[in-house]
């Protein structure tokens, strides 16, 4: 323990938590000037907000895991920074909301407790990403980050999956409470919705795959051609709706309309969720 504590690098985790509070501005931002979201820090039940914060602690392990402040080992440091990701979230959420007027002296600790937690959910996965996106490697660090490259290289098929859920969550976190979504279910017809299934499959598997980009799967010489599409995409555009389905169900999206219209909201959520989960490899 004592030679753990002086092998820890300082300057690095500090660094890193620059890095973490630039992600949590850079990606929740869009959030931070949404009003669906300062509303839904009035009106969301609690209980649902209660099941997005407990959600939220096991993603930021899991992905604090991959691409913490710093490297991490154990499960302990894992947590460790999944901690800290959440608490820049919280005080990244509180300071912007604050300096744009949302949060006022004359509201209730109800109300800013609640828009301050549902902001602090998509500023706390922004916080973590901040070191993937604006990160480089830290002065005599090199050799980790190569080490670090080639062991992110290799991914579990379900590590696969579980960042197309963080791709997913995290850009439909952006659409999922605004009016646009039932309005649009509301205009399209049953055509609309396959064609919008279709158009998403396919920017789902070419975004990925085909075009080869880089972190993209390239396919091996005699892989049968549909193999990527029944192991990756398929599975990936099934994970991208049921995140939809549990972002619309959290924001109160679905309260009141017909299951019909369910479907129809979830479709039109699920492609820019499709569209997330197939850039969560490229981009994690």
């Amino acid at each position: 323990m004592a030679a753990s504590g002086k092998d820890f690098d300082h300057r690095r985790f500090a660094v890193g938590l620059a890095r973490g509070l630039a992600g949590a501005l850079l990606f929740a931002l869009p959030m931070f000037l949404t009003m669906e979201m300062w509303e839904l820090g009035f009106y969301i039940d609690r209980a649902r907000l209660f099941l997005l914060l407990l959600v939220n602690v096991p993603l930021l392990v899991l992905l604090a895991h991959r691409i913490g402040f710093e490297r991490t080992t154990t499960l302990r440091e894992a947590i460790r920074d999944a901690s800290i990701a959440y608490f820049l979230g919280m005080v990244c959420s509180g300071l912007i909301l604050l300096a744009i007027g949302v949060l006022r002296s004359d509201q209730s600790l109800n109300e800013i407790v609640g828009m301050i937690a549902i902001q602090s959910v998509p500023a706390s996965i922004g916080a973590l990403l901040g070191r993937s996106q604006l990160g480089g490697p830290a002065v005599g660090d090199e050799a980790d980050e190569d080490e670090g490259a080639e062991a992110e290289a290799e991914t579990s098929y379900a590590g696969e999956l579980f960042m197309m859920a963080v791709g997913a969550l995290f850009l439909c976190l952006n659409v999922a409470p605004t009016e646009e979504m039932i309005l649009l279910s509301y205009k399209m017809t049953p055509w609309h919705a396959i064609a919008v299934i279709v158009a998403s499959i396919v920017l789902m598997h070419g975004f990925v795959y085909a075009l080869s980009f880089m972190g993209g799967h390239v396919v091996e010489e005699g892989t049968p051609g549909w193999h990527a599409l029944v192991r990756f995409t398929l599975p990936g555009y099934l994970i991208a709706l049921a995140i939809s389905l549990y972002c619309l169900w959290t924001f109160h999206r679905l309260d009141g309309i017909a299951m019909t219209q369910v479907m129809m909201t979830v479709v039109v959520l699920s492609l820019p969720g499709a569209i997330g989960a197939a850039a969560a490899r490229l981009i994690l």
